[in-house]
């Protein structure tokens, strides 16, 4: 199943955060890393606190939604993600945005996820890797993408 991902961190060297996220997701013997977007620096969405580094992957596995969703969370985990703040800052930031053409709202997971055509920090880079993909019940990312703009993110550098 084609899958994209979120990537997200403020705590702890971000960038390094996401490349060590990005090095386990291709150690899981279930998951496949098929690309990812460059990193972008966005200024954080919630209550002060530092800049994020984001980015995007495309990923193939035969794990049903909430399966991958426990295996993400565990990468999350690893990396010292805590949950105490809804939107607070973290060390690793991992959201399941879309699996293949599937629609699905449990209690855990809401697939595409809910807020993703509203935020350019996702956008930009799903865009950048897929930027024809059609949302399911939706529209395509390039046209999200028209209506929210890149205002607030940077690109960085291959080396950041």
């Amino acid at each position: 199943m084609q899958v994209f991902i979120g990537l997200g961190s403020n705590l702890d060297n971000p960038a390094a955060q996401l490349k060590s996220a990005l090095a386990a997701i291709r150690a899981h013997s279930e998951i496949a890393l098929i690309c990812c977007s460059p990193f972008y620096r966005s200024i954080a969405v919630g209550p002060p606190q530092p800049d994020y580094v984001n980015a995007v992957a495309e990923l193939q596995t035969n794990l049903k939604p909430e399966p991958l969703l426990d295996a993400l969370q565990a990468i999350e985990n690893d990396h010292g993600r805590v949950r105490t703040e809804h939107w607070g800052a973290r060390t690793l930031d991992l959201d399941l945005l879309l699996y293949g053409d599937t629609t699905l709202n449990t209690v855990r997971l809401t697939v595409p996820h809910p807020w993703m055509t509203a935020r350019n920090f996702v956008l930009r880079p799903l865009c950048d890797i897929a930027p024809e993909l059609v949302i399911p019940g939706g529209d395509a990312v390039e046209s999200y993408l028209a209506g929210v703009g890149d205002q607030g993110l940077i690109r960085l550098d291959e080396d950041n």
